[in-house]
């Protein structure tokens, strides 16, 4: 590229500042960020050393970012989920492309609303669906459109949240109430949902869910279980749960192994063992995940009908070991399936020999989601380059998947009845 795209940011938290933004560490001809707002000064001082973004283009709210003259040529709407929308109908009216973290919002009203002004505005905005990015799900999309498996019939997906990424984000964290945030089902699997209609290349019309938020409630705490980990917690030496094996000594999870990056830069912004220790004694990470005031559900299954006979099912759970997902589909003339976390797939041709597929790159960028976000970042950045509107995960198509999953919600509330999105 002659001239990087530049872009401001709203919300450098985990997502803006360091999912998105490092792609500039990487691609300085590609990116460029220039602006961005935050409430918390650490975080502002994050930007300024990390990205060498001057002082006075640093805000402490989105509303005074946005209240200033078009900075750059895009923001990225990385605040909570509620804040997007609002943000981004302010952003598309100062003459912003939109990147904007999932979901869109868990009002339906929201994301038609968005829609409509990104036609009035024709600007791009693309939605944070990372998965289409991957070469995991997009090698599986080739395979399925090219007709490895004859005519799509079935789709059975799970999504492996993990127990300590579960009790991290859904009962200690931003996401673990549903009236603050969204349900499970958009917060968490909007991806799943949108990766299903983009396989299944049809739409959906009809929803069926089920599921509960059945294990971290205060009636199932063990005895003598503390309110917080720090807390002379009887239980604490084989509790899985226990915050302080999940941020300071598990090696896949806390600093120790992992470092200051996320989780425990979530925790904390500049993550030190006593600064990690000095906010599990008192802020939120530190409670007992039984005695939390979390309401999202634990684990929900959803049945999906597609037009042209084909059928899913989805299963999201806290209760696995490691944080991935798995799919298998079949077709009249074969089947595949595949894990993410193993990053292969396999490919049975009905009578052929099986077919193993290595995604595995070597000397490959490493950044998360299985390589989404940088993937995304990469199309994003070509896309305005280009002059293009149009993305992968532009809104129009975001949108249906946020249809899906709510209509699922709506479904698990009302005992498992089916809901035809048609009228949903």
């Amino acid at each position: 590229m002659s001239n990087p795209v530049t872009f401001a940011i709203c919300g450098c938290g985990a997502r803006g500042l360091e999912a998105y933004a490092p792609y500039q560490e990487k691609h300085p001809d590609e990116m460029q960020v220039v602006a961005g707002a935050d409430c918390r000064p650490e975080r502002l001082a994050m930007l300024r050393r990390r990205y060498g973004v001057p002082e006075e283009r640093c805000f402490a709210s989105d509303l005074e970012l946005l209240a200033q003259p078009r900075l750059a040529d895009v923001m990225i709407v990385a605040t909570q989920d509620r804040q997007h929308v609002a943000a981004a109908l302010l952003a598309l009216d100062k003459g912003y492309h939109v990147l904007l973290e999932k979901p869109i919002s868990p009002s339906l009203e929201e994301c038609r609303a968005l829609q409509k002004k990104a036609r009035e505005t024709n600007r791009a905005v693309v939605v944070c669906h990372v998965l289409r990015y991957t070469r995991f799900y997009s090698t599986l999309k080739d395979l399925l459109d090219r007709g490895a498996v004859g005519k799509v019939e079935t789709i059975d997906a799970v999504e492996h949240v993990a127990y300590w990424h579960y009790a991290h984000s859904f009962v200690r964290g931003n996401w673990r109430r549903s009236d603050e945030t969204s349900p499970m089902i958009l917060a968490k699997s909007c991806h799943d949902m949108d990766i299903l209609r983009w396989l299944a290349g049809a739409e959906c019309q009809r929803v069926q869910s089920f599921g509960a938020l059945d294990c971290f409630r205060p009636e199932c705490a063990p005895e003598g279980a503390a309110l917080r980990c720090l807390d002379g917690c009887a239980r604490k030496k084989d509790c899985p749960y226990d915050a302080e094996k999940i941020y300071i000594t598990d090696p896949r999870t806390g600093i120790r192994g992992k470092g200051k990056v996320w989780p425990c830069g979530v925790v904390v912004s500049e993550p030190t063992e006593e600064t990690l220790m000095e906010a599990l004694r008192t802020g939120p990470y530190g409670r007992c995940v039984f005695h939390c005031d979390n309401d999202v559900v634990d684990h929900q299954t959803v049945n999906l009908e597609f037009s042209g006979s084909i059928h899913a099912t989805f299963t999201m759970t806290a209760f696995t070991q490691s944080c991935h997902r798995s799919i298998k589909v079949t077709g009249t003339g074969g089947e595949v399936e595949g894990d993410m976390e193993e990053e292969k797939l396999v490919l049975r041709r009905f009578g052929q020999p099986e077919r193993v597929i290595d995604l595995r790159e070597e000397n490959g960028e490493f950044s998360g989601h299985g390589g989404g976000d940088f993937g995304l970042m990469r199309s994003f950045c070509r896309l305005i380059a280009a002059g293009g509107t149009e993305g992968l995960t532009g809104v129009d198509a975001s949108v249906e998947s946020h249809v899906m999953a709510l209509a699922a919600e709506a479904s698990r509330r009302d005992g498992g009845r089916t809901v035809t999105l048609a009228e949903f």
